[in-house]
Parts: C-alpha cells; sequence; structure tokens
C-alpha cells in the first residue's frame, strides 16, 4: 500500500500587510484587484467594498500617474471612516517616484523588476518601505523581463528567477524583510516552473519570502477557473503559496468564491493541520519531460492524451484498472507482458499530486512504460467545484508531462459536456492538447480604456472555431505585451478608443478605432494564413 508524506507546507517569514500578516503559519489570504479608474474615488470604494465583503484579505489598485497616488490616499480614508480596516495595495509600474510617494499611504507597494530598472531608486525605495513598515511585492512577469536578463537567460523560469533574484538580494541586504514574491505567467507551466525554481534558489540564498501565487490573465469562465487551479493548485499542494488572486475577465469579486474553493479543496485533501517545513526540492520538476509510454492504438506514445468518454479508443487498447494497494510487481509485470494494457489509475487518497509521482517513479523503476490514465470519480454537486476539485488534483501531473488520458465521472450525473470539457480544460491549460482557441485575457484595471468582458466576447465569437490558436486579449500596454508573451496575436489597448495589434511579440497595426479593431485582427488572420472560415 502506498505511504504518501504527510503535506508540510513551506515556512516563510511573516509579512506584516496593513495589520493582517501573512506568510509563516498564518491562514493563505485572498486578493483581487479593483478594475475601476483609480481616480474614480466613489466607484473604487464601491467596488472594494464588494470585494471585501465577498471574502477578500487584500484589495489592490494601479497606480499610473502621479494624480492616482492622491487618489489611493482618498480610497483608503473613505474605507477606513466606512469602518473598513482591509489593507490597500499599491500596482506600480515604470515610474519609480510613483512607488516612492505611494508607500506614503499604501499598505504595500507592488512593483516588477522588468520595468523597475533604476537599482539605486530600488534601494531608495526599499529603505523607505523598511523604514515606513510597508511591505512590498516584487512580482515578476513572464514576457516583460528586462533585455539584460533576456540576453542572458531568455524569456524562461531560470530568467524569471535571476529578474527577481536581483532585488530580493538588494531586500536582505538592507536588512528588509517584508516582502512577497510573484511568479506569474499565463502559462501554466512556465508559471509552476519559475515558482518553484525561485524557492529552490532563496532557500540557497538563506532566503525565506512568503509567496503570491496566480496565474495571469487566465480568462473567463471555464477556461480562467480550470487554467488557474491546475496551476495555483499544484503549487498549494507542494506546500507554496502565502496569499492568492485568481485572475479572471469578470468582475473582480467573482474571483474571491474561486480562491476560496481551491484553498478549501487543498485543505480537504491534505487536512487543516499543515506543519511547516523546508520543501523536498528533489521531488520538484523544474521544466517540462514527458514520461515516455509505448504506444498502444491511439494511446500512448507521442500522441495526445485521450479523454474517456469524449473520444472513441483503439479496438487494440484493454483497459486494466488498478488502485495503489493492487499495484503490486507482479501485476506490473502483467502489464508490461500485455501489449495491448493501458493502465487505469485511480487514486486512492485526496493528495493526487503525491500520490501520481509516487505511481511515476514505481512505474519508472519497474521500467513499465503502458500508458496511463487517470480516473477520478467526484461527489461534486455544481459544475464549478467539479471544475475546480479535478484541475486541483489532475492539473499538477500533466504540467509535469505524466499521462496519457483522464477519466471523469461524477456521482450526481452533471452533464456530460460539463465532465468532457473539464478533463478537455485540464489538457488545454497544462498545455498538453489544444482542442479549441485558447484566449489569453487580463482581468482589466484602472489602465483599462475599453469594456473588456465585451471585446472578448467580440473576440471570441468572431475566433472561437479556430482551434489551438493563442489570441492575447489586453487592456493596456504596461503588462499586456508581455503577459500575453506566448499568443500568435494580441489585441491591446493604446488609450481611449484605440487599439494595437500585434503578431507574437511584433506590432503591426496601431492605432486602431476600436470599433474596427476585431475585424482588422480577422484580416491580419488572413494576411498570415491562420484563418479558417467558421
Amino acid at each position: 500500500m502506498i505511504e504518501i508524506a504527510r503535506y508540510c507546507r513551506r515556512l516563510t517569514n511573516q509579512v506584516s500587510v496593513g495589520g493582517i500578516p501573512m506568510g509563516s503559519d498564518y491562514p493563505i489570504r485572498i486578493q483581487s484587484m479593483a478594475n475601476t479608474l483609480t481616480s474614480d474615488i466613489a466607484g473604487s470604494v464601491a467596488q472594494s467594498l464588494r470585494i471585501i465583503e465577498t471574502g477578500a484579505d487584500y484589495v489592490r489598485f494601479t497606480v499610473p500617474s502621479v494624480a492616482d497616488i492622491r487618489a489611493i490616499a482618498s480610497i483608503k480614508q473613505e474605507l477606513r471612516l466606512k469602518g473598513y480596516s482591509t489593507p490597500v495595495i499599491a500596482d506600480v509600474h515604470f515610474n519609480p517616484e510613483i512607488a516612492l510617494q505611494v508607500a506614503e499611504h499604501a499598505d504595500k507597494v507592488r512593483i516588477n523588476p522588468g520595468n523597475f530598472t533604476d537599482m539605486e531608486k530600488f534601494k531608495r525605495l526599499v529603505e523607505k518601505c523598511r523604514t515606513q513598515g510597508i511591505a512590498m511585492r516584487i512580482g515578476v512577469n513572464h514576457g516583460s523581463l528586462s533585455e539584460r536578463i533576456l540576453s542572458k537567460f531568455g524569456d524562461t523560469p531560470a530568467g524569471m528567477t535571476e529578474s527577481a533574484l536581483e532585488f530580493l538580494r538588494v531586500c536582505k541586504e538592507h536588512g528588509f524583510n517584508q516582502v512577497v514574491v510573484s511568479m506569474k505567467s499565463s502559462n501554466v507551466r512556465v508559471m509552476v516552473y519559475a515558482t518553484r525554481l525561485v524557492v529552490k534558489k532563496m532557500h540557497g540564498e538563506g532566503m525565506d519570502f512568503p509567496l503570491h501565487l496566480g496565474v495571469t490573465e487566465a480568462g473567463e469562465g471555464e477556461d480562467g477557473r480550470i487554467k488557474s487551479a491546475c496551476g495555483i493548485g499544484a503549487l498549494l499542494a507542494d506546500g507554496l503559496g502565502d496569499t492568492i488572486r485568481v485572475s479572471l475577465t469578470e468582475d473582480p469579486e467573482n474571483e474571491i468564491p474561486v480562491a476560496r474553493k481551491i484553498i478549501e479543496h487543498m485543505m480537504n485533501a491534505y487536512g487543516p493541520d499543515m506543519p511547516p517545513a523546508v520543501p523536498d526540492f528533489s521531488e520538484w520538476q523544474y521544466d517540462f519531460s514527458r514520461h515516455m509510454t509505448r504506444k498502444t492504438g491511439n494511446v500512448g506514445g507521442n500522441q495526445l492524451p485521450v479523454v474517456i468518454g469524449s473520444d472513441r479508443l483503439s479496438d487494440r487498447v484493454k483497459l486494466v484498472k488498478a488502485t495503489s494497494a493492487e499495484l503490486t510487481d507482479a501485476f506490473i509485470r502483467e502489464l508490461i507482458s500485455d501489449q495491448e494494457a493501458v493502465l487505469v489509475y485511480m487514486p486512492a487518497v485526496d493528495s493526487v499530486q503525491s500520490e501520481l509521482r509516487w505511481l511515476r517513479k514505481r512505474l519508472k523503476d519497474q521500467s513499465c512504460m503502458v500508458p496511463v490514465i487517470f480516473k477520478l470519480d467526484l461527489e461534486e454537486k455544481n459544475a464549478e467545484d467539479f471544475m475546480l476539485t479535478s484541475a486541483s488534483r489532475l492539473g499538477g501531473a500533466f504540467i509535469e508531462g505524466f499521462g496519457d488520458g483522464i477519466w471523469l465521472t461524477n456521482s450526481y450525473q452533471l452533464p456530460a459536456d460539463t465532465i468532457n470539457n473539464t478533463a478537455l480544460g485540464i489538457l488545454q491549460a497544462c498545455r498538453a492538447r489544444m482542442f479549441k482557441t485558447e484566449y489569453i485575457a487580463c482581468p482589466s484595471c484602472g489602465r483599462t480604456h475599453f469594456n473588456l468582458m465585451e471585446t472578448l466576447s467580440r473576440i471570441k465569437s468572431a475566433t472561437s472555431h479556430l482551434k489551438g490558436l493563442k489570441i492575447g486579449v489586453m487592456g493596456c500596454i504596461v503588462n499586456g505585451p508581455g503577459e500575453m508573451a506566448d499568443a500568435d496575436y494580441g489585441y491591446v489597448g493604446a488609450g481611449k478608443g484605440r487599439i494595437t495589434l500585434y503578431k507574437s511579440r511584433e506590432v503591426v497595426k496601431t492605432g486602431i478605432p476600436e470599433e474596427n479593431a476585431v475585424d482588422e485582427m480577422v484580416k491580419l488572420m488572413m494576411e498570415y494564413g491562420d484563418w479558417v472560415d467558421p
């Protein structure tokens, strides 16, 4: 019988954010970001209240200009007058002076090393935050690394890690430990690998800063939920994560219950008593390496993972079910000798990521290359819970390249489409199998000058038949071009009523009126040969 190691949450520094501490053995904190104009004090306060009352521990605002510094101060004051003590976080890009000034008012300041390149000004910010007791987040985004980092490491998890470490070393030298780290990407694999790598590197340099987790630009609806659960769930299962934000292209208050459910799933899977510990770094995977199996009919080998219930299996496939208790040496020898056998593995415990790592090692040690399909029977009564639980449990395996298929069932007889689309969605989120168009869509914030949800809906209507194409839909140029780094096409806000279109990372059309931009994107796809008629 398999013995799964007890879940251990990584021990970190305690960071105080406006009186609500995080890290150490405090609960995992939940946050969201307002998408109102920060300068709209009344609207920002009203949205903050909705976010807070839905259960957020922190609320964040963009600070794109000096005028917004005064707005942050006013928003915080209004919240306090209304009896709310929720910490207010300022999100700053490009301008170090804004970061220095807003530290007078915010409870935490987030900066992006790729945009904050003046190290002397960063040292001033560190000193100011240290003396005033203000927390800071070093938030690295895939796709917005500095040219110096890119030239040495490329746009990789290693590059993201080095970008963070440069700034963390300065914090350490200045005796400033009120720091949170995030490694964000819309690519779930990159987000997971980069987070694991920065934790390992921090530990090696005597740093134990807490982590902010999130899959950036996850999108909306089931796509955004599944993608977030795959990435955040995989890291929580590793014992990582002290605060999380689920980035949905929806009203920000919608993010809070999703985040809570992902955390609750991990609590249910591992139990509420989670002793802090140093992770076992040798168990982690830091880049993609597919677990190779033999080809059996249309399962295994280099073929795309299958979904039982959606895909038709070859007649030459024999599905052999087993739990960990049944996976004896003799059983494995029988699997090896039967060339039609495909193992349908049914996890015996809720801590699926740990168990599937055990399974992978067991098969490898026995030189067993039988294809593996994971089967979960879940009792969730509604579609959202079913999606989040499935993705949290199985995402980690496919992120690491393990698995030739998924078989999901539900005790409460959810619709077959919901079950099959969840399985396919997990494979797509983990980049294991692309079965539809992928939309890398930002959740919107005060820098956005158009209705992002309506725009995303129009773009989906025009392009949802383009299977496998990745399309970025971004509110502004601050994070947009970087965070849609591996998109095939990009639709990016360039000011009020104006849009810039990208092909991969190259600007190809600028200053397009918003009302014409979707049609212009379709024309661009035609020019590059990526368009097919629906």
